[in-house]
């Protein structure tokens, strides 16, 4: 997606007229490494990557390291060819999610209208703060700087009529800014930009279009409807045609539930060990177990993903007999998963357990006849024991390395 230019006055060019522009998309600025940085305030202005160590890939990457090319979603092997003298630093998912919910808890302030996206991003539905806290423009200020002072990390906000264009202005604002686009504004805005921004549009698409002579918004809106359904289908067509002239019509969504949890792990070499491939599944059956406590939710669904050395990767997926929240049935549906899978000779390059088809725990979910309450209670146990002592100083005994005090030495994880 191509960027605005920096300046404030270009932030400011769409003009000040906020008048129907109620919708709001917040995004966090390079959320993983601004969070390293509020914490290791020396490593300001250096180059630093988060991400898998040494076969992952980056999570986030600070504006000093993007000038070298390094991206989110790039492989960590290709950031350290790019940007040698990068801080490569480790993930550190739990620190993440709480600093998230202190910024979502800003946010919570405006409005209860409130759709919570992911770990560092949100749209708000401001329609009904404004006779209490200004004008939604006044509003993203109001925003950017509380949750500068109260997290420390910055936060850029798009302000518009429809969802698409609010997450499009934020993009544009960044890094740490507040892009308007007045209602009347919208589309000349869409068409000054290139056919990739659209929502939707990916690599596939992008490349249909651009084949069809389609490089920007402003060709898509041009494009007759039935030429468009020829080249995407009927829904698609549709949806990007109305997308490029600023029709959305979907709404701000408040409660939106989290539709699974999972946590993966890439291996510094290939295994082929299957024992090791299965303490792997135990760790993150335990890592996915307490964040559905922490979440008061259940688990219908486990699946799992594997990825070979070759890269082929493979998934599947099993209904529980009844939903859970515990590590052991997770695992054994996931262990069970991985007996039907056959690995490769060269080894297995990534592992993951997803938990999928979340239910709220308080929904009188009827438990298994066979349910073991001592289990229930040893889990729970455990959660508060590392709530006070951190996660290291328990976990079952056969994911402890004795000679270097780890379950997986070499590998890094990747929790969403």
């Amino acid at each position: 997606m191509s960027r605005a230019p920096r300046s404030a006055a270009a932030r400011r060019s769409w003009g000040e007229d906020d008048t129907g522009c109620t919708i709001l998309h917040v995004d966090m600025d390079a959320f993983f490494a601004s969070v390293e940085l509020l914490d290791r305030p020396e490593l300001r202005g250096r180059p630093v990557i988060v991400g898998g160590q040494h076969r992952g890939v980056v999570s986030a990457a600070s504006y000093e390291a993007r000038a070298f090319g390094v991206h989110s979603a790039m492989p960590v092997s290709r950031a350290r060819l790019l940007c040698p003298q990068g801080v490569f630093l480790p993930g550190r998912h739990g620190r993440y999610a709480e600093v998230s919910r202190e910024v979502m808890a800003v946010l919570a302030e405006v409005t209860p209208v409130m759709e919570q996206v992911s770990i560092d991003e949100a749209f708000l539905d401001v329609a009904g703060a404004v006779r209490r806290m200004g004008s939604p423009l006044t509003i993203g200020r109001w925003i950017r700087r509380e949750v500068r002072a109260r997290t420390g990390v910055p936060a850029s906000v798009g302000v518009a009529g429809t969802k698409h264009v609010a997450k499009l202005a934020s993009a544009h604002a960044k890094p740490d800014g507040l892009l308007l686009v007045p209602v009347e504004a919208t589309v000349p805005f869409l068409h000054s930009l290139p056919v990739g921004a659209l929502w939707g549009v990916g690599e596939k698409t992008r490349a249909v279009l651009e084949r069809h002579g389609l490089d920007t918004v402003a060709d898509v809106a041009a494009t007759p409807l039935p030429a468009l359904h020829r080249m995407l289908g009927v829904a698609a067509g549709q949806r990007l045609h109305e997308l490029a002239w600023g029709i959305d019509p979907r709404r701000v969504a408040p409660g939106r539930v989290e539709k699974s949890v999972g946590t993966e792990t890439t291996f510094a070499e290939d295994v082929t060990d299957r024992s090791v491939l299965e303490r792997v599944l135990l760790d993150q059956a335990h890592q996915c177990g307490a964040r559905l406590r922490a979440d008061g939710m259940l688990t219908a669904t486990v699946s799992i993903k594997v990825r070979m050395a070759d890269f082929t990767t493979l998934t599947r997926s099993r209904t529980l007999p009844a939903p859970t929240d515990l590590a052991h049935d997770i695992v054994t549906a996931a262990r069970e998963l991985l007996a039907g899978v056959t690995i490769a000779a060269d080894g297995v390059r990534l592992l993951g357990v997803r938990a999928e088809r979340l239910l709220s725990a308080g929904a009188g979910v009827q438990a298994t006849l066979d349910e073991d309450p001592h289990r229930a209670r040893a889990e729970r146990a455990m959660d508060g024991v590392r709530a006070r002592f951190g996660s290291a100083v328990l976990r079952p005994a056969s994911l402890i390395d004795t000679t270097r005090g780890s379950a997986f030495p070499g590998a890094s994880r990747d929790l969403s």
